[in-house]
């Protein structure tokens, strides 16, 4: 990457990770401190734990699409205004249903796609993979990191303080993009970053892809319900107060990142990566059945927590991967757009489903809904076929006259590995599926009409 790309890469990774950072601060310590609220009941707190994902779900592919209209720039500042406005509310107050209306306005400012759009605008498409990279790492630290300000920012501070503290995050996010993030000369719709309606019904009818959005929606409503029961259940059960809980999360998520990272290797590295997300689902589950039968013992229930967090670090890192292998050509955006809106619906239906069960059932109600839908991902992913092993491949084409795109078309397909073909004219590029065994990308130079092409 050159200097502008670098920094407008780690620019807009810190802008996605601060305000993800928000919205996962709360997580581990909620259920506790929010028991104070005015009208507070397991139900209401379940609800407003998962409230942002609503908002986050709705809005995300709709805020990605009108960036094109009035600027990528300008619905990044609506969305951090809406965030840091949900922020304040929520910290202002003492009643659950204004802490819920907040979280919606949270979840209100659903710019992810917009930040994926503005970095298609600000990258090259040979460095496009590492980019979106950086960002999807940062994601992933912004969690952990979470999971240990959280408590320590609760303890200090209360629940107030991590609102108001989230704020102050939004607020620095907004001078990023104001003072780092440089502002582009036009819009590039890359098909890899950037959701298209013309491309939704493909990625909708597409039964790999839908079984991975299940995955994906499994695995956030599990991970919302998680917080719905385990930080009490380390305060009452094993009597660790909430101002410790700090550690006993760093250490599980530092142990189980590296735990999970052989996995990815053998999976990615031997193509048994039906086997590992198989595999993960499964210890997933039955991590989850564990917590039933870990009562009074700290140990215990730190090593399924550490199992649990072993498979869902490998599950949040190879969906996207496999989302990104299985799109159709030209379609990688849409998909992943519809991948988020899944994910945040899953996180949103965690929180309210839980909540409900948490307030009929107990905490084994929620326990025990968790391992009836992991179960039910479980049978998905046994009838999913073997992931491909394929990446998308852009050509960027020389200036030709319409009648000749057909020709091109037939010959990019003639090409040994090339599995699906689609050619954006009013872009002059050709979106490429391929076997990576198999392509030479060599074979393209013998191709008048190809100006560049790299992997993305």
């Amino acid at each position: 990457m050159n200097a502008l790309e670098k920094r407008s890469v780690f620019a807009l990774a810190s802008v996605y990770a601060m305000r993800m950072l928000g919205l996962f601060m709360v997580l581990p310590v909620f259920m506790l401190l929010g028991e104070d609220l005015k009208g507070a009941t397991p139900a209401l707190l379940g609800f407003a734990i998962g409230a942002y994902g609503l908002s986050q779900a709705l809005l995300q592919i709709p805020f990605g699409m009108l960036s094109d209209r009035v600027g990528r720039k300008r619905m990044i500042y609506i969305g951090l205004v809406l965030f840091a406005a949900g922020s304040l509310l929520a910290a202002a107050t003492d009643s659950i249903y204004v802490v819920i209306a907040g979280r919606i306005l949270q979840g209100a400012g659903a710019i992810a796609s917009v930040l994926m759009a503005l970095l298609s605008d600000l990258t090259r498409e040979e460095e496009r993979t590492k980019a979106m990279a950086t960002v999807g790492i940062t994601i992933g630290m912004s969690f952990s990191v979470s999971l240990v300000l959280g408590p320590l920012l609760g303890a200090w501070w209360g629940l107030s303080g991590i609102f108001y503290a989230t704020a102050g995050l939004a607020v620095v996010a907004l001078l990023i993009v104001s003072r780092l993030v440089p502002t582009p000369h036009q819009h590039k719709v890359s098909a890899d970053t950037h959701p298209a309606r013309e491309m939704l019904g493909r990625v909708l009818a597409d039964g790999r892809l839908l079984r991975l959005d299940f995955g994906i929606f499994a695995l956030h409503l599990v991970l919302t319900a998680l917080f719905l029961v385990f930080p009490s259940m380390l305060q009452n059960q094993f009597g660790l107060a909430t101002s410790s809980h700090w550690w006993f999360y760093l250490s599980v998520m530092i142990m189980s990142f590296f735990a999970m990272v052989p996995f990815i290797i053998i999976g990615e590295k031997k193509r048994k990566m039906k086997p590992v997300l198989v595999g993960a689902i499964a210890l997933l589950t039955l991590a989850t059945a564990g917590f039933t039968g870990v009562s009074g013992s700290l140990v215990a229930a730190w090593v399924v927590l550490f199992f649990f967090f072993m498979a869902f670090n490998l599950l949040e890192a190879s969906l996207p991967s496999l989302i990104s292998k299985e799109a159709p050509a030209a379609s990688k955006g849409t998909a992943m757009g519809v991948y988020s809106t899944s994910q945040f619906m899953g996180a949103f239906l965690g929180g309210a489903l839980g909540g409900f069960l948490l307030e009929g059932g107990g905490i084994h109600g929620v326990l025990w809904f968790m391992v009836v839908v992991l179960g039910l991902w479980l049978l998905v992913a046994f009838t999913m076929p073997a992931p491909g092993h394929t990446i998308s491949f852009v050509v960027q084409l020389q200036q030709v006259i319409s009648e000749q795109y057909d020709d091109i078309d037939d010959n990019l397909r003639r090409l040994p590995g090339v599995q699906d073909v689609v050619i954006v004219e009013e872009a002059a590029t050709a979106y490429l599926k391929v076997d990576r065994q198999q392509f030479d990308e060599a074979l393209l130079a013998d191709f008048s009409f190809v100006r560049q092409a790299n992997n993305s």
